[in-house]
Parts: C-alpha cells; sequence; structure tokens
C-alpha cells in the first residue's frame, strides 16, 4: 500500500508544470469615451440696442470671417450722427470765420508797426492794441480747436456705435442656430441672435482614469472610432493636457484636435478612444491559468525548493498570453502553469 502511495505522488509531482514569471514593460490599450466640442463657439449678440433689419443666414449657413450677417436699425442713432456731423461743420466755418479774422488783425499789425518806424506817424498805442487784437484772434481759434476735436470725437463715437448695427463673423464657422428674424428688437440685454461654430477643427475631450493619465504624451496621435462610421478609424492629437483631476469621476479631461475638414465629425458626438496606457516600471507577468481565485483569496502556486507555496497576488491588466500581477514574487521565480487549490501548501511539484 505505501507503495502505490509514493507512485501516486510521483505521478501528482509530474503532472504540475512550472513556468517562470515575466518582467517587462507593458503596453495596452483602454477604450475610454470621448466627446466632440467645436474648437470655437460663440453666442452673436447686438452691441447696441436696434430692430432687426436684415438676417442674411440661416441654421447650416457657412460662413468667413468678416462676412455680414445680421444688420439692425436704429433710427435714433442716426439722428444723433447726423447731429453731431452738422455741429461738426459748424465749428469748422466758425474757425474758417476766426481764422480770416486772424488774418486779417495780423496784416493790420504789421502794416501798423512798419509804419510806427517813421516818427510820430502812428501813436505806439495803437501798435500795441494791434497786437492785442492779433493775440485775441489766436486765442479764439485755440479755444475753438478744443470745440472742434470733442465734436469730431463725438462723431466717431457714434460712427463707431453705428458700425456695431452690422454684425458680422468673427471667424470661418458654420451657423448652427438662427434665434431672430426681421423686425425683432435687439440689444446688449437682451438674447443671442445667431450661434456660431467652428467644425472644421474639432476638439475631443477624452476622460482618462487617474490610473492612466501617466501615459499621457503631449503631441501623440490616438486613435478612435464613432458610431456613425462603423469600421472607419480616425485619429487625434493630444493638445491639451490639463494638469488637474475631477474629484467626483477621478478622470483627467484631456483634449485632442481633431482635423474635420472633410466635414463627416460633429460637435454631440461621442466617440470612444482607443487610448495607449504605458507603464513606466516592469510589471511581473504570469499566465492567467496560473492565478487561483476563491472565495477567501486570490493566489499562485510557485515552486520553492521543490514544494507548492502559495502567494497571495493581485490581478492588473492582461498583455497577450499573460497577465499582471501584483504580489511577493520577482522576476524568474516559478509557479505551477496550471494552478488549483487542490494543489496544497507543501506538496511536490516540478
Amino acid at each position: 500500500m505505501r507503495r502505490v502511495l509514493l507512485l501516486l505522488t510521483a505521478a501528482a509531482a509530474f503532472a504540475q508544470e512550472t513556468v517562470p514569471v515575466v518582467s517587462k514593460v507593458i503596453e495596452r490599450k483602454s477604450r475610454l469615451p470621448g466627446e466632440f466640442l467645436p474648437y470655437e463657439a460663440v453666442e452673436l449678440r447686438a452691441r447696441v440696442t436696434g430692430f432687426v433689419d436684415k438676417v442674411l443666414v440661416d441654421r447650416g449657413s457657412v460662413v468667413k470671417k468678416g462676412d455680414l450677417l445680421v444688420e439692425l436699425d436704429a433710427p435714433e442713432m442716426k439722428a444723433q450722427l447726423a447731429e453731431a456731423r452738422a455741429k461738426e461743420k459748424a465749428l469748422e466755418s466758425q474757425r474758417a470765420e476766426l481764422d480770416a479774422k486772424r488774418v486779417a488783425a495780423e496784416s493790420t499789425y504789421e502794416r501798423i508797426k512798419t509804419a510806427s518806424a517813421t516818427p510820430g506817424a502812428v501813436a505806439q498805442n495803437e501798435v500795441i492794441l494791434a497786437g492785442k487784437a492779433v493775440d485775441a484772434s489766436r486765442a479764439s481759434i485755440q479755444a475753438l480747436e478744443g470745440s472742434i476735436d470733442a465734436a469730431r470725437q463725438s462723431t466717431k463715437a457714434l460712427q463707431d456705435l453705428e458700425a456695431y448695427l452690422k454684425v458680422t463673423a468673427p471667424f470661418d464657422g458654420v451657423i448652427t442656430e438662427r434665434l431672430v428674424h426681421p423686425g425683432a428688437l435687439a440689444g446688449p440685454s437682451m438674447g443671442p441672435l445667431l450661434r456660431l461654430e467652428m467644425n472644421s477643427r474639432l476638439r475631443l475631450v477624452a476622460a482618462v482614469p487617474e490610473s492612466d493619465v501617466g501615459g499621457i504624451v503631449k503631441g501623440a496621435r490616438v486613435p478612435f472610432t464613432v458610431p456613425a462610421y462603423p469600421g472607419q478609424r480616425f485619429s487625434g492629437v493630444v493638445a491639451r493636457i490639463p494638469r488637474s483631476m475631477d474629484a467626483k469621476t477621478r478622470t483627467m479631461a484631456v483634449e485632442l484636435d481633431v482635423d474635420n475638414r472633410a466635414g463627416l465629425l460633429a460637435p454631440g458626438i461621442y466617440p470612444e478612444v482607443t487610448w495607449p496606457v504605458r507603464n513606466a516600471r516592469k510589471s511581473l507577468l504570469v499566465p492567467p491559468s496560473a492565478v487561483v481565485t476563491t472565495t477567501e483569496r486570490t493566489f499562485v502556486i510557485r515552486a520553492n525548493d521543490g514544494r507548492a507555496e502559495w502567494v497571495d497576488v493581485r490581478k492588473g491588466a492582461g498583455s497577450a498570453d499573460l497577465v499582471e500581477v501584483f504580489g511577493a514574487l520577482k522576476e524568474n521565480d516559478r509557479v505551477v502553469r496550471r494552478g488549483s487549490d487542490e494543489i496544497r501548501e507543501g506538496t511536490v511539484v516540478r
């Protein structure tokens, strides 16, 4: 009977094949949800109060920077501008009159001064009075220059406001919402007129988990797919890394720039990003079959001096036909390829 038991034990030991623990840097792909946002977006509002006269675009209109989008009408502003221009012209006419008087006063002064060179021809008091008249005319012109400059500034300010009656596109893009029609009252404190988005270039925002942020590389090209085009792969470039985690989700909102000149993509689409995860350190890897999971523990069976030793581990990411494990193991330790809780500690293993 003892001979039979020894033979069975030897057969069991022969069946328990071992493999080495592998140490290497692993790279894996993580599928993350993302969201497309327009590269630039703005709600266009009226800078001055007026009535909508013309709306030259509609939803879906493609516009260029500087294109006229909406025209407003403000009769009171036009009246104020006409009044300011009339005042400016009146002051300029007044200045022309004063300038003519100055020239006459200067001419009179020069004649009197020349005549005073002859003794007894002109009284000295007349020379003084003529000089004072010249000074007075020059002072009047100088004072009027200030009024003319103020009138010009007032006219320019009204002209600038009048220019605001024309709403133009601040950048190239697409009108995604039209919110007014002719006849509506618009103003700075009222609602937007249009919504303009730049869609030829998009921002792809990916929520990268805390465990994967170490693999973020600015400038890296990352692939993604969208439900609208199954089987087709797109890519974006990592452009903006906020270096700040969301306290609620424990993720970092990383932005990728996506070239969308073909117009296939649109803001609001939810892509699936194939995010590359790179570890700076080496990982310990074993075959998945070597990891034993019971209701009480997860472990691998290490061959220690030819005897089975249970070593508690925690599973990580998979890599090809191996799985990452964390525990009291080191490179080249030998573990049973097909672990089982039936292999008790102390069992002879090869």
